[in-house]
Parts: structure tokens; sequence; C-alpha cells
């Protein structure tokens, strides 16, 4: 290596992303990986940006909804995470959704591969050596003790925490078809999908309540001492504090009915629905979606077999609870995400206040980004906030700062259209917009402004290169 390497711990999204794109850049990289030397409580396998809860990267519609048009901004830097999900997308209606052993073999193949990135499974206990001049912290939600330890220690601040729970996998020989069907929402089709892609579970009034009642009486795992203040992500709670929030909760939530029909009582509406995302190539297993829980694995089997058309249910895999750790970011952060104290340390994925599996690695993309840029001696310059990079940027590094500059309540973010800059809807003569219409059209104008601003950001970065 000719060039001083950039280290990077964590081998997960954003820390594959970061790898990639500092390495696409011409510096020297050094991934560092404690898979399998040592384990975490939600990872199973030693690859590089394995997916440990859902398969689905959300949305792929970049013209209307927020997540897809990070899809877009993302493959238009060159996002190894995205070349990756695309070549692996399995059908999710509109989502993008992948086979999840194929994406993450088809990352760690890619870096492994790469002649400027050196792979090194060990785990960096503490803060990096003093030599490491140039590092960007990966680690994402499950952090070993040793560097939350020194990283505390170093900001004197206490970082925060919520829990994050993983639904449960389901062998799709063994449900029951003659009262599941298949059907996306609206039918509507998606990257690698027809249009009826979700596996779809009815149930009626009296199924739906004893359903509820179970839910709410189920045996759930115990907190130890430390972590019973810890909050619950709300983008991600778990299907019983779902349930103990109201009744109709889950209706209006994971289980809402609207869009689908049962295509053997047409004429009859669910009172609600389950539904089953493919999680892999081969289509023999299926994700609950929404169903991440706490439950204890007992209880979730007699609870999940209530469910019509999952009374012979086969679990690949039972839901679970990991505690996630991420920094006080507005506080802790420069809008380079270097750490304030120790600004050779930056920040990456989920460990920054971002919530999900591409914001994770969007914020990996621009880590990555900003530390190639300064070893190379060019300026580091954050994308504009109006777009999708640029408001996810935005949100962690100083979307919750007051006039005084303290923060407010700091909590983990999706990318929404919420954190852009307002605009103005395009007037068209004798046409008046209202309501949804509205709505869609301020969206679609949004995603249109972001496009053509991140395709300026690429355009000058590759001319100061």
């Amino acid at each position: 290596m000719s060039e001083k390497p950039i280290h990077v711990i964590g081998a997960g999204l954003a820390g594959s992303e970061a790898a990639w794109q500092a390495a696409q850049a011409g510096v020297p990289v050094i991934l560092h990986e404690m898979r399998p030397v040592r384990t975490t409580e939600a990872h199973i396998t030693e690859g590089c940006a394995e997916l440990v809860c859902s398969n689905s990267f959300r949305s792929d519609d970049a013209e209307s909804n927020a997540v897809g048009l990070l899809h877009a901004e993302m493959r238009r830097c060159g996002s190894l995470i995205m070349r990756s999900g695309d070549a692996h997308q399995v059908p999710a209606g509109g989502a993008l959704a992948v086979d999840r052993v194929a994406f993450s073999d088809a990352v760690t193949a890619a870096l492994q591969s790469h002649p400027l990135i050196e792979v090194r499974r060990e785990e960096i206990a503490g803060l990096p050596p003093e030599d490491w001049d140039s590092v960007i912290v990966a680690t994402g939600p499950l952090t070993s003790p040793a560097l939350s330890e020194a990283v505390r220690a170093a900001t004197d601040q206490d970082s925060l925490a919520f829990f994050d729970a993983i639904a449960p996998i389901v062998y799709k020989e063994s449900i029951d078809f003659s009262k599941a069907w298949f059907q996306s929402r609206y039918d509507k089709a998606g990257p690698g999908g027809t249009g009826a892609d979700y596996i779809n579970c009815p149930m009626n009034k009296d199924q739906y309540e004893a359903f509820v009642d179970a839910l709410i009486a189920g045996d759930t795992t115990e907190f130890r001492e430390w972590e019973k203040d810890t909050p619950y992500f709300d983008g991600c709670l778990p299907i019983e504090v779902m349930a103990e929030r109201g009744r109709e909760t889950l209706r209006h939530g994971p289980m809402k009915p609207v869009g689908l029909t049962n295509p053997r009582d047409p004429q009859v509406k669910s009172h609600a629905i389950v539904q089953l995302r493919q999680d892999n190539a081969l289509g023999t297993l299926y994700n609950m979606v929404g169903f991440q829980t706490k439950l204890k694995y007992a209880a979730q089997a007699d609870i999940f077999r209530m469910i019509p058309g999952l009374e012979n249910a086969e679990f690949a895999r039972l839901g679970g609870l990991h505690r996630n750790t991420f920094l006080n970011s507005p506080k802790l952060l420069d809008d380079s995400l270097r750490l304030k104290v120790v600004p050779r340390l930056r920040f990456a994925g989920q460990i920054t206040g971002v919530e999900g599996y591409v914001e994770s690695a969007a914020i990996g993309l621009l880590a990555g980004r900003f530390a190639a840029a300064e070893r190379l001696g060019q300026a580091s310059v954050a994308p504009p906030d109006t777009t999708a990079l640029g408001a996810l940027i935005g949100h962690i590094t100083g979307g919750h700062l007051s006039e005084d500059g303290s923060t407010r309540s700091f909590q983990p973010m999706n990318i929404n259209f919420g954190l852009f800059p307002p605009i103005e809807v395009p007037k068209t003569p004798g046409v008046r917009l209202r309501g949804k219409e509205k709505t869609r059209a301020r969206k679609r104008a949004m995603s249109a402004r972001a496009l053509a601003d991140i395709d300026s950001w690429i355009g000058r970065r590759e001319a100061a290169e």
C-alpha cells in the first residue's frame, strides 16, 4: 500500500460500504471485522453485510418514497450495497428485498477481491492505536463492550440505547394455502416482483381479538436490571408492545387489511391480515412482516400458530430482541462525521443514530467518501440538504440542535420527506391540486430536485478529483 490506509472497524452494511467507497476513490483500506473471532447476539454467519433482521430494503419507488429516493442516490454514487441488493433481489411488491445469504456473499466477495482492500478478522478492543490517523468506526448496534466504554470515556457522554427486535421466518411448505393466498397490496409490482409477492393470512374479528389477547398475555423475555429503562425505537416495536398500545393498533399497522382481497371470498373484507415476505431466492423461506417480538420461543410458536394458514407453521428462525447502542451524534460528531474530541475517528451506520439497512449503508457511503477526500487532500463537502443523503446526515449532525446549541431528545430516524427542506409544488394552469394529489405532487417535486442536486454534487466531486 503506497498510501497510508484508512482503517474501517466493522464489516456490516455501513462498514462494507465505507470501505468500498474509500477504495474506489483510490485510497487503501484495512477492514477489521471481529466475527468469527468474537460473535454477537444477533449474527449467525461471518459474512460481510449480514442482514440480521428483515431482508427488505423497503420501497424502491424513487419518485414518491424517501427510501426509494435514497436507493436511487446511492446507485448514482456507485454503492456496493445497492449493486449487490439489485443483483440478488427477490419478489416483494413495491419493495426491494434480497436473498440475504446471496447478498452477503456478493458483498464479501467484492470486498475481498478489491486490490485496495485488506480484510482482517480481529476485534479492536478499546480505542484504535494512535498511529491510525484515519479510522471509520462502523460497529453498528452491537459494538463490543470494550470499544463502547472507550468511546464513552473519550467523550464524557453517556451513549443512548434502544431495543430492536427480530421477526420470525417461516418455511413456505408449512403454510396452509387453502386459507392463505399470494397478493401484493393494491397488486403493486416492484423490482423482480409480479404484484402477487406476499403471502396473506386473513383473520375475522373473533380471530383477531383472540390473537391480540394472546399477544398481551404472552410470556416475554425478562430484561436485565441495566436494560429496564432502555426505550424501543418506534419504527420497530415488538408486536406484543403494539398490541398493548391499543386493540386496533395492529389493524392500522402491520396487520392492516386495506388493498388486499381474499380470492376465496372477495365480497367479505378481512378484519386483519398477516403478511409474509419472501426471504430467500429459492422462495422456501418467508419473513413475517412487522412481527418482530420479545416473546419467548415457546410462546411465539403457540401464538403465531393461531394465525389462519399458520396452524402448522414450522419456523426457520423465531423472533428475538437485541439492544442497540447509538451516539448522541448532534453533540459528538461534526458535519463530516468526525468525533469532535478525537477527530481521527469517524463514525458510520446505525451507531450514529440512523435506523434501517439502507440508511446505515448511506452513512457508510458518506463516511468513506469523506475519509478518502481528507486523505487525498480534498475538501469533504456534504451533499445538499435537498438530497436524501444530505437530509439524513443533516438529521444526525445538526437536525436536533436548538438555538442555544443544546440537544433535544435525539432518537434514531429512518429517511423521510419531513427531513427535506420544503418545496413549492409546480402549478399547472387550470389545475388545482388538493389532499393526496397535492402530497404526491410535492413528493415528486422533492424527488426531482434531489436527483438533480445529487447529480450536481457527484459532478463537482468528480471535477475536483
